[in-house]
């Protein structure tokens, strides 16, 4: 649960919380931004296919906590407030360290931890506990850079604000490493006894992976990732909706995209248990029809226009399905019949094509708000997000048939 949150805190979790900070102080363009994830999801992509292989032959405790420090070492190099060149890079480093190392390695280990019988449980648990870390690191971050701010802060002072932030990115950085060092402490050196003994170590061989990708059911899981990641990256613009459609400062917006993340555990226990005893395709189902809804209310001001209550109660919509998603979409290996052999091969196929909003989903989303200014693009991005739901809503019903 710690491990699977803190890997994420600075490349991703930072900028769903400060997002409009994080544009002003680096000086970037929404599209900047955006083309900068873009170089990390395109460095992923090949990470997630070679990190499979990797995980079914090292041990989750190596491969987590190298991912864990060399990941912290990115914060120190982004708390010296890089160019956008040296920024790009950096997102290119750690589409190697959070990926290559580390997605592969977790996602088997929850498999082997967490048992066969009891898979949405098990993903469900794990990912409502990363749910309570990015809560916590959130709110506390907020208030931490609530607290650095000068009280009497001028509309044209920037320097405060970049401090303040700089701070909490060293913060992040902090933390991931205490999470590196409690992996690498508490964690036994090899991986659970039904690994060793069943002798599922293979070597990285085509045979394998053209075994796993002959399973349609693994591409319609794919799909539903796709579509349930691409509902989860449409986060990253809760905040600066906060600020240019509901008129919020950056700090009380910060707080309104740190209320999404106390959503999270919620979802992710509730249809980790419900997965298990309704059946996990059926569950998603369900977690997507809850995001298209809440998409389709914020894509249409009518629906909701000047009812703050109303737009809130659409985005805690949406985060439960979002974050349901979430809890579910690896534990459909219970329903795609993928042994536990091939596990790590399946997720690193898998999440090529699940996790490819990290390419292009950035500078698309960029592109929405940036010429698209106010409300129009908000609604843009959703509108697209309730397709993507669609399409996702549909995957989920051809797993199980």
């Amino acid at each position: 649960m710690l491990a699977g949150e803190s890997v994420f805190l600075l490349p991703f979790v930072l900028v769903r919380i400060f997002r409009p900070t994080f544009l002003n102080s680096f000086d970037l363009t929404n599209l900047e931004l955006g083309t900068a994830f873009s170089v990390y999801g395109t460095v992923a992509m090949l990470s997630y296919f070679l990190g499979g292989p990797i995980a079914d032959r090292f041990s989750a405790r190596k491969l987590l906590s190298s991912s864990l420090f060399l990941t912290a070492a990115g914060g120190l190099v982004l708390g010296l407030n890089p160019s956008l060149f040296a920024l790009t890079l950096l997102y290119a480093f750690w589409g190697i360290s959070s990926i290559l190392l580390f997605w592969a390695a977790f996602i088997k280990a929850i498999r082997i931890y967490g048992g066969e019988a009891q898979m949405g449980r098990a993903y469900g648990w794990v990912d409502a506990g990363r749910g309570v870390v990015a809560a916590a690191m959130a709110s506390a971050s907020v208030a931490l850079y609530d607290y650095l701010l000068p009280e009497q802060l001028g509309i044209f002072q920037s320097a405060p604000r970049v401090n303040a932030l700089i701070f909490v990115i060293y913060a992040f950085s902090f933390f991931t490493v205490i999470a590196g060092l409690l992996i690498w402490l508490i964690m036994p050196k090899d991986d659970h006894p039904k690994i060793a003994t069943s002798h599922v170590r293979p070597s990285f061989n085509w045979q394998d992976i053209s075994r796993v990708s002959l399973n349609s059911k693994v591409w319609w899981q794919a799909i539903v990732v796709l579509c349930a990641y691409v509902a989860y990256k449409s986060t990253d613009d809760i905040s600066l909706y906060g600020t240019e459609v509901l008129q919020m400062d950056e700090v009380t917006a910060g707080h309104l995209a740190s209320l999404t993340f106390w959503i999270r555990p919620i979802g992710a226990l509730i249809a980790g248990y419900l997965g298990d005893r309704f059946g996990i395709s059926r569950m998603c189902k369900l977690s997507f029809a809850l995001v298209i809804m809440a998409c389709i209310s914020l894509s249409i001001p009518d629906l909701i226009s000047g009812s703050f209550v109303l737009i809130i109660m659409s985005i805690a919509i949406g985060s439960l399905g979002i974050y349901g998603l979430r809890g579910l979409y690896f534990a459909l290996f219970k329903e795609n019949e993928v042994s536990l052999k091939h596990t790590g091969v399946a997720v690193g196929l898998i999440s090529v094509i699940g996790y490819s909003p990290d390419v292009f989903f950035g500078p698309l989303m960029g592109w929405l708000l940036d010429h698209n200014p106010g409300q129009t693009g908000h609604q843009h991005l959703f509108m697209m997000v309730a397709a993507f739901g669609i399409i996702g809503l549909f995957a989920s019903s051809r797993i199980k048939m």
